[in-house]
């Protein structure tokens, strides 16, 4: 079926092989290459269809969004072209990112105007929430943290959304990530143009955004980066309440939303939505970043630490845990208020091993990984590991002084708490909860999928995992340092400041990963699969990119030196 665009068509639906309307005679291929075939969703200033591109191979599917004039001034058409080409500009800039459409062509046809946008599979979140239920608030959280992510992109590129709301995010059916969709900057600006007549006073024009999730500032025509902001807030409270924010009450003094009356959330989150969704801009977050900074401060898919528990003094820092601890987060029986007695110190690497084990250097340790894919013997076999904790409670000795500031002091207690309390770490096969121990056994067995567990903060370091399967694994702070990951599933992974030094991540899958902030100083990343990767501050100082599948932009945004070696097999700063 051809769809006719004309709003004005009494019947727009037509044969495939139709050229012009039959019921209204209307061109049915706009810009003589795309043929409007459903539509997708329309309102009083437009509509959204979806469109097959005739002029390529296979006749590919896009979004064409119609901006509907309604004006005969063509003053008035004129300024609204200016604007929609200024905009259309801007949506193209932007569009350069994994998680926005691209803006494919922009055209105008008599009155209308038309943008060309990559079709976007999936459900936008008022449609998950109303099929799939409610945000809790781990959901709410782990959706903050993405779209804040997109929120300092846009900042950083100077654009404001300017009508973020659940219906514009779609959530991608083919990897799960959220996308953001009809920025209002485009359909706003040039539809309140074409209200306009000469005698009218742009003051009286109505206002950019969604009533309940546009702030003050906005519907005074006053947008602003914390606009966005506020509406990502009022976002979350339909995410938990199924219902528009402006059905909410409000100050009567501030005009704030008093949404603490329909809501039971942590204090930390709570705090943090407040300030989202302040009426006044000086008291809300003036910028993405400060709120992804507030958010991680309270990461509940992180440790809790107990705060009577001291951090070890700094001469145990580099010690492994207790062999007390391992017993304890092996019992069914173990408690929280166990993890907060102190452990029998161990006993002195002198006298629990005559031998020290020779020390290898990171660079000895990527010739090995260069020379063979096979088990390199550097790499600790699983039972290695379980006889060392048996032995002397030293399962990790050497892993705590590789690790970055920001880990090490609370390292002995997150892997504990991690082994024993975090009900979310469960195997994505058998439904245990994944611990060092239980993915030792396990893999020693044969097992490769460990999709969707949880080892946040847990200490792997220098294991043999190659193949293993962490797809949408949370491996936030993790120890991997000296860990054979060789084609290794880690896409879609949370590896936030996750540390991989000297790695062995050759042919590892790494597509939409997040790695901002992972130390990956000398690791292997031969042939890795990089695609849409977050390397927002990583540490690439040193490491082999040889083959890698990433792009220029993407390690613009990490850390390089002249030891890095890039995807060409030059060695160079990249930024």
């Amino acid at each position: 079926m051809t769809y006719c665009v004309n709003p004005d068509c009494p019947a727009p639906e037509n044969h495939d092989s139709a050229e012009v309307c039959a019921a209204c005679g209307s061109s049915l291929l706009l810009n003589g290459r795309y043929r409007p075939i459903r539509v997708l969703g329309q309102g009083g200033f437009g509509a959204t269809f979806i469109a097959r591109n005739t002029s390529l191979p296979g006749q590919p599917i896009f979004a064409v969004k119609q901006l509907r004039i309604a004006s005969e001034n063509p003053q008035a058409l004129e300024r609204a072209r200016q604007l929609f080409e200024r905009e259309a500009t801007a949506l193209g800039k932007i569009g350069n990112h994994p998680q926005v459409p691209s803006l494919i062509d922009y055209f105008q046809d008599a009155r209308q105007f038309y943008l060309v946008q990559e079709y976007v599979k999936g459900l936008t979140l008022k449609q998950e929430v109303k099929q799939s239920g409610l945000f809790d608030e781990t959901k709410v959280y782990d959706f903050l943290i993405e779209t804040l992510t997109l929120l300092k992109y846009f900042q950083s590129r100077e654009v404001i959304h300017r009508d973020i709301k659940p219906a514009n995010i779609i959530r991608r059916s083919i990897d799960n990530r959220l996308v953001f969709i009809d920025f209002g900057a485009v359909k706003d600006e040039v539809t309140q143009t074409m209200l306009l007549d000469e005698e009218d006073n742009p003051n009286t024009v109505f206002a950019i955004g969604t009533p309940g999730f546009a702030p003050p500032e906005q519907l005074g025509l006053r947008p602003t980066f914390a606009s966005d902001i506020y509406a990502l807030g009022a976002t979350c409270l339909y995410l938990m309440t199924g219902q528009s924010p402006k059905r909410f009450g409000r100050d009567p003094q501030t005009s704030a939303i008093e949404w603490r009356e329909r809501l039971q959330v942590s204090d930390g989150l709570g705090a943090i939505l407040d300030k989202m969704l302040q009426p006044s801009t000086t008291r809300r977050y003036s910028a993405a970043a400060l709120a992804i900074n507030d958010l991680q401060k309270i990461d509940p898919h992180a440790v809790a630490v107990p705060a009577d528990m001291p951090p070890p003094p700094p001469a145990a820092r580099s010690a492994a845990r207790p062999a007390a601890a391992i017993q304890a987060a092996a019992s069914p029986l173990a408690s929280p208020s166990a993890a907060r007695k102190p452990a029998a110190r161990p006993p002195a690497r002198s006298e629990a091993r005559p031998k020290a084990r020779p020390e290898v250097s990171p660079a000895a340790r990527r010739d090995r990984a260069d020379s063979s894919t096979d088990t390199p013997k550097k790499w600790k076999s699983l039972s290695e590991l379980r006889a060392e904790q048996q032995q002397d409670g030293e399962a990790d000795s050497d892993a705590s002084s590789d690790m970055p500031p920001l880990d090490r002091s609370n390292l002995a207690a997150a892997r504990f708490h991690v082994s024993s309390t975090n009900s979310r770490a469960a195997s994505h096969t058998s439904g245990e909860r994944v611990t060092v121990r239980s993915l030792c056994r396990s893999y020693s067995q044969g097992q490769r999928d460990f999709a969707n567990c949880n080892l946040s903060g847990a200490n792997l370091h220098g294991l043999d995992l190659s193949s293993v399967n962490f797809n949408e694994s949370k491996l936030i702070r993790t120890n991997l340092n000296g860990t054979n990951l060789h084609k290794a599933d880690l896409s879609q992974a949370g590896l936030a400041q996750a540390s991989l030094r000297d790695a062995n991540l050759m042919a590892a899958f790494l597509s939409y990963a997040n790695l901002a902030g992972a130390d990956l100083r000398g690791a292997n990343l031969t042939e890795a699969h990089l695609s849409y990767a977050n390397l927002s501050g990583a540490n690439l100082c040193g490491a082999n990119l040889s083959g890698a599948r990433v792009t220029p932009e993407q390690l613009s945004n990490a850390k390089t030196n002249w030891r890095t070696i890039m995807p060409n097999g030059k060695r160079g700063l990249f930024q």
